[in-house]
């Protein structure tokens, strides 16, 4: 990217221009990356979280990165969150009755009782994985938060594909859908990322929950 710095630079701007060379190359490497994730009878899969782990990036999001997981005619919406790891999450009541929403999961067990309205506090997850969301007053109701250790990750649509735009290299891929729930690990498995331009990969979440490289 040589060719893009200018020989002459006013004084004025020096410090801003340098600050957003420095980000060229990493901007320039960005790759489209597109996962389409499949069950074992090879029907796309809604609401898988993909994530890349790229080596060298912070696991953990910035200081006061937020989300927010309403509950909206008697259902956590949306009902699969993903999140990075620090990131809090508000839990906004929309509708006109009381909810009393809990996890018992490991990843970040927490109870928000009997309320109306939005919380005073939200709900900090610090730890990669899973937390099953439900609600002691409405039984039907179920959620999940997915936490991930990267700020690369994305949810599958209803024809199962998830697009993200990562840097060329050696990274892991990580999957996971509700259907794991919190008791088994995602599925991960080495993805090299060429900067020769877009690319797309497949993945199979089979019946006994390892994952299928495509082709096979």
């Amino acid at each position: 990217m040589r060719h893009l710095v200018a020989p002459l630079v006013p004084a004025a701007l020096r410090t801003f221009s340098a600050a957003a060379l420095a980000m060229l190359p990493c901007l320039a490497m960005a790759v489209p990356v597109e996962v389409t994730v499949l069950d074992a009878r090879n029907t796309p899969l809604n609401d898988a979280v993909v994530s890349i782990e790229v080596k060298g990036v912070k696991p953990t999001a910035a200081a006061g990165t937020q989300a927010e997981l309403a509950q909206r005619n008697r259902s956590f919406a949306p009902s699969v969150l993903p999140i990075q790891t620090g990131t809090s999450v508000q839990f906004p009541n929309l509708d006109t009755v009381r909810h009393h929403i809990y996890s018992f999961s490991a990843a970040r067990p927490f109870e928000i009782k009997l309320y109306a309205g939005t919380p005073a506090s939200p709900v900090t997850f610090d730890k990669a994985g899973t937390a099953v969301l439900g609600c002691n007053i409405h039984d039907r109701m179920a959620g999940f938060i997915h936490v991930v250790n990267t700020p690369y990750f994305a949810k599958t649509s209803s024809s199962g594909v998830a697009q993200l735009d990562v840097p060329a290299g050696e990274h892991t891929v990580q999957v996971w859908h509700p259907s794991l729930a919190d008791t088994r690990q995602p599925l991960r498995q080495p993805l090299k990322v060429l900067a020769t331009g877009a690319q797309s990969l497949t993945l199979t979440l089979p019946a006994n929950g390892t994952s299928t490289p495509p082709g096979k």
